[in-house]
């Protein structure tokens, strides 16, 4: 993708001349080619700017999955700016673009790493502030690695390098990111005005859950309660009137639903016309045939086809729905939601299962035929095990012997090099293909990736750093790596901002500049060149 076209600098480069001439002598010191790199370089000036940059790159994709399900698109979860910008620049440099790869910002992880409360469960109890916090910070990081990268790339173009296609031809590090905004923190002002945040930050897709804000929980544990329809749709009008005053029309809404795995609900919706929304939630409402004669003081009672019924309520107040009504209760959920203003959906499910997706999705699709889904190809479940199961199942139907696995214990180890773990290997690493093409999902995403990488990494390091390997072990099994890897941030001055820092006092200051890149700093101990007659790296002398 194109989107650093040279006329950018040029005109930038003749504004600042332009400028020069104007002011006369008081602009003397203004370096025009500086002031004009440092225009390309930070291309996005605004939040604002950003949501409806990525709220287009959306928009065109949801179009080309809609025209062929093979152009689905994913995204891992991240929890700090520098994990985005380290993620994007790998996206870079091991597929060469940036198309296709968005970001996620996990409610989940917002409450367990950034509350200023400290670690949190997923129950909407962090400061709705961290939210658009965390984005402009995403942000920000991304900002910084365009600007980074252009400016190694206009150092060597002065250098005499032939860099100047690699210039006219850059692709930013900016990509969409879809923003939990969890059940909307509140009533529907509540999440107007923080949406209003998170689209000023950048944020470009708005994800928004019909659980009880109150009361919410992450959606793979008990507990959940939803609401009526009218209040959801209520939230996703606070959400579309917000992209529109901030003038990104074109943002996206994912309106998740949580009835699958939900079975209680707060309120009893007030049906105005018999078999309209209300009177179909409640129809949902597990209930007791009674007559006016058994009900007692305070009783709530529902008339359904000439008879009463009192609704089962549990001693909280919360009312429980009929067991085994959750996927019609998701079906309708999501036909209303598209119907309502939303653009795509999430169905949070309990295992990943293609065939048990696009059960859910194809009902939805004979109303609505563009239904597409965001999946959360989560941490939460046990793939492994999962897949196990699966792939058990279908030998099994083909007439396999199965007499060499035991059902009840598909995770043993010694599993790992059989028929059996193959078939599910096979079955998870084109998951994502298959749902795409089979259960509508546009969007594949991991939630919480980095939650558990760090937690892994450090694990490693921390047996063998405090152990017999000490300090072989951070190099060996960290800077060796980023080393011949060619990982970013193994020059981590420079990913600071370092270089980026003494271009600018250059520009500033010219020849009085006090620069960190000089002969003492030992970043330059990871400066390489390939060998004219071996094909590896080696390291200058």
């Amino acid at each position: 993708m194109k989107n650093l076209e040279q006329s950018s600098y040029s005109s930038a480069l003749q504004t600042v001349r332009d400028l020069k001439a104007k002011y006369g002598t008081t602009w003397n010191a203004i370096n025009p080619e500086g002031a004009a790199r440092m225009v390309v370089q930070n291309r996005f000036k605004t939040g604002l700017d950003i949501a409806k940059y990525t709220a287009a790159i959306m928009r065109k994709d949801m179009a080309e999955y809609d025209a062929d399900p093979s152009s689905y698109t994913q995204s891992l979860g991240c929890w700090h700016g520098f994990v985005a910008q380290q993620k994007m620049i790998a996206v870079k440099k091991h597929h060469k673009t940036t198309s296709k790869k968005y970001l996620y910002l996990s409610g989940w992880m917002v409450a367990a790493l950034r509350s200023e409360f400290g670690p949190l469960p997923d129950q909407s109890m962090h400061e709705k502030t961290t939210v658009p916090n965390l984005i402009k910070e995403i942000y920000d990081f991304l900002r910084q690695a365009d600007a980074i990268e252009l400016n190694d790339l206009f150092t060597k173009l002065e250098k005499g390098e032939d860099v100047q296609d690699q210039i006219d031809n850059f692709e930013t590090h900016i990509v969409p990111i879809i923003a939990d905004i969890d059940a909307g923190f509140g009533n529907e002002e509540a999440t107007y005005l923080l949406t209003k945040k998170m689209i000023e930050a950048g944020a470009c897709a708005i994800q928004v859950e019909n659980q009880v804000s109150d009361a919410k929980q992450c959606g793979h544990q008990d507990g959940k309660v939803t609401v009526p329809h009218e209040d959801f749709i209520a939230k996703l009008n606070a959400i579309r009137y917000a992209f529109i005053e901030l003038g990104i029309p074109e943002g996206i809404i994912v309106a998740r639903t949580d009835s699958e795995g939900a079975s209680l609900t707060q309120k009893l919706p007030v049906s105005k016309i018999s078999g309209d929304l209300a009177s179909q939630y409640l129809a949902f409402v597990d209930a007791e045939e009674m007559t006016i004669d058994q009900a007692k003081d305070d009783d709530v009672m529902l008339k359904r086809d000439g008879k009463l019924y009192r609704p089962i309520r549990l001693a909280n107040g919360l009312y429980q729905f009929k067991e085994g009504s959750n996927i019609d209760r998701v079906v309708l959920d999501c036909i209303t939601s598209l119907q309502n203003g939303a653009d795509l959906l999430w169905i949070e499910t309990p295992t990943p299962n293609v065939k048990q997706i696009a059960h859910m999705v194809n009902r939805i699709k004979e109303v609505i035929p563009n239904a597409k889904l965001v999946y959360n190809n989560s941490p939460s479940f046990n793939w492994t095990l999962n897949f196990r199961h699966q792939a058990y199942d279908e030998m099994l139907e083909e007439g396999e012997n199965m007499t060499g696995y035991n059902r009840h214990n598909l995770m043993d180890a010694d599993y790992d090099v059989s028929e059996l773990s193959y078939r599910a290997d096979e079955k998870i690493r084109t998951f994502q293909r298959d749902a795409a093409r089979d259960a509508g999902i546009f969007h594949h995403l991991i939630t919480l990736p980095t939650y558990h990488t760090t937690a892994l990494h450090m694990n490693d390091l921390t047996e063998g750093y405090f152990g017999e390997d000490a300090m072989l072990a951070y190099v060996r099994g960290v800077q060796r790596q980023e080393i011949q890897k060619g990982v970013s941030c193994v020059k981590h001055q420079r990913m600071a901002g370092s270089d980026l820092g003494d271009s600018h006092k250059t520009f500033f200051a010219g020849e009085n500049a006090l620069k960190a890149g000089g002969e003492k700093n030992t970043s330059n101990q990871f400066e390489f060149k390939r060998n004219v007659t071996k094909p590896e790296l080696v390291m200058d002398k």
